[in-house]
């Protein structure tokens, strides 16, 4: 390192991997909690209500789904464009509601839990709207390849809001089955606080998993944006396992042991669920449902798969101890992995268990310690020294790749076409006019070099399930590690 590490303290990390941080530095996990719900609110499509707290956003989208005869107003826009993609704003909200009903107690203890409880709301109530048709799900709104040509804040976006839907006839099973689990997770966090809401959302799941194994096919309306490389199996199995628990009809049980696809991996995203299955599966093993034990196994070997130290390990890291899967992003892989990894370490504690993997075993506190090395990388403690979320800790970066942060809000008064939006305020090295607060952004290579640059999309770009993700592990160090 070209600087000295007087006041400094190398961490070892697993297999050998060192980050050099400040000894008195201490990360504030509450503040980064409450900052990354407030970029989600950032994303939100529609009428915004009273209590938005992004003083630079405003009214967006107010007509989405006129072409087709059907209400289409609100939801979340994916990343720094302005398309509503259902996959990722599904596994968004699932993501959200997993963290809300597994992690309510720190949630209720770091005071947040209403705000996550309104930001899925504002993704269950669109896709409410979404699946209000019996065999009929719409799936996205915008026109992705006119979008990107166009450097246009959503309150002024001029380009088509065209409409795709899934039915009996263009099924999409991957998109129908999150949008289940999504309902059915998100019936879980309301149960306490709105019972009426969450049967609904019960309901509506019911129907919409129905709807996505009876008419199965993969739905690539939305690529190249969003390809569902890895088929329906995964989505099934994650949906059957949300409603399963939300509703405890043994039907989905049975589905979840005769009819489901299930494999070991090495990834949790918005395109691949089985460890994430996996993991919430683990959960009822240990409480009982010792039929599941094969899916514990495979929870376990998805730790195996990842864990640094471990014999199985089959993940990249960079050298200062970053998992890195692919470029574009990548901080999605992270934050979905620490999800994983911190509920996992949980359940462990809770049942007295280990991982064993190999010759080598590893305990719920190791677990954990690698869920929050994740985070703390992502927050500052790294290689170049600087968070990756905007406007929080040291040196945060100011260049995200977002329409509505970069691009004035008195904009309106310019009337500037698609080709000059560019030049006017994509191709300006410039920090942003507004602070998208709380965004998590792409983070660093696979050489832990960070380029906090607009144009350089794969490291400067957010998106709403990085964040989504991050939320739970958030709570609960903020709770336990504050």
């Amino acid at each position: 390192m070209a600087e000295s590490c007087s006041s400094m303290i190398l961490l070892a990390l697993f297999a050998g991997f060192w980050v050099c941080v400040n000894a008195h530095e201490k990360l504030n996990y509450q503040e980064a909690l409450t900052k990354s719900i407030i970029f989600l609110e950032a994303q939100r499509s529609g009428k915004l209500p009273p209590t938005n707290r992004v003083p630079w956003r405003g009214d967006s989208a107010l007509e989405d789904g006129k072409l087709v005869g059907v209400d289409l107003v609100g939801g979340y826009y994916d990343a720094g464009d302005n398309v509503k993609f259902g996959l990722p704003m599904a596994f968004t909200v699932t993501t959200m509601a997993w963290g809300a009903y597994f992690y309510h107690f720190e949630l209720e203890a770091t005071g947040e839990m209403n705000n996550l409880l309104d930001a899925i709301r504002w993704g269950t109530d669109y896709l409410l709207k979404a699946s209000s048709q019996r065999n009929r799900l719409f799936v996205e709104v915008g026109d992705p390849e006119e979008d990107h040509k166009c450097w246009m804040r959503p309150e002024n976006m001029k380009t088509p809001r065209t409409v795709l839907e899934i039915n009996d006839k263009t099924p999409g099973t991957e998109i129908a089955g999150e949008t289940a689990a999504a309902l059915a997770a998100s019936s879980l966090a309301f149960r306490k606080s709105d019972q009426p809401y969450a049967d609904k959302l019960l309901e509506t799941a019911i129907q919409v998993f129905q709807f996505a194994d009876e008419y199965r096919g993969t739905f690539d309306g939305a690529c190249p944006f969003y390809c569902s490389y890895s088929g329906f199996n995964d989505e099934l199995l994650w949906g059957a396992a949300w409603l399963f628990i939300a509703s405890r009809d043994p039907q989905y049980m049975k589905y979840i042991l005769e009819q489901s696809t299930t494999a070991t991996v090495f990834e949790f995203s918005w395109d691949l669920k089985y460890a994430g299955a996996q993991v919430l599966l683990s959960q009822l093993f240990w409480e009982g449902q010792k039929e599941l034990q094969s899916f514990q196994q495979q929870a376990d070997g998805f730790i195996c798969s990842v864990l640094p130290g471990s014999p199985y390990h089959q993940t990249f890291m960079t050298p200062g101890g970053y998992l890195n899967l692919r470029d574009g992003a990548n901080s999605q892989y992270v934050t979905s992995t620490a999800l994983l990894f911190s509920i996992y370490s949980d359940l462990l504690a809770r049942h007295n268990m280990q991982v064993t993997c190999g010759d080598k075993k590893f305990t719920s506190v190791e677990i954990m310690a690698f869920a929050k090395q994740q985070m703390d990388y992502l927050l500052g403690h790294n290689p170049v020294k600087r968070s990756m979320m905007v406007g929080f800790g040291n040196n945060p970066p100011v260049q995200a790749h977002h329409r509505g942060a970069s691009v004035p809000a008195n904009a309106v008064k310019e009337d500037i076409n698609c080709g000059m939006s560019f030049v006017y305020w994509y191709n300006v090295d410039t920090p942003n006019p507004n602070e998208l607060t709380g965004a998590i952004l792409g983070g660093p290579d696979r050489q832990d070099q960070f380029v906090d640059k607009r144009v350089n999309s794969s490291y400067t770009e957010p998106c709403t399930y990085v964040n989504a993700c991050a939320i739970g592990v958030l709570a609960k160090l903020a709770k336990h590690h504050g």
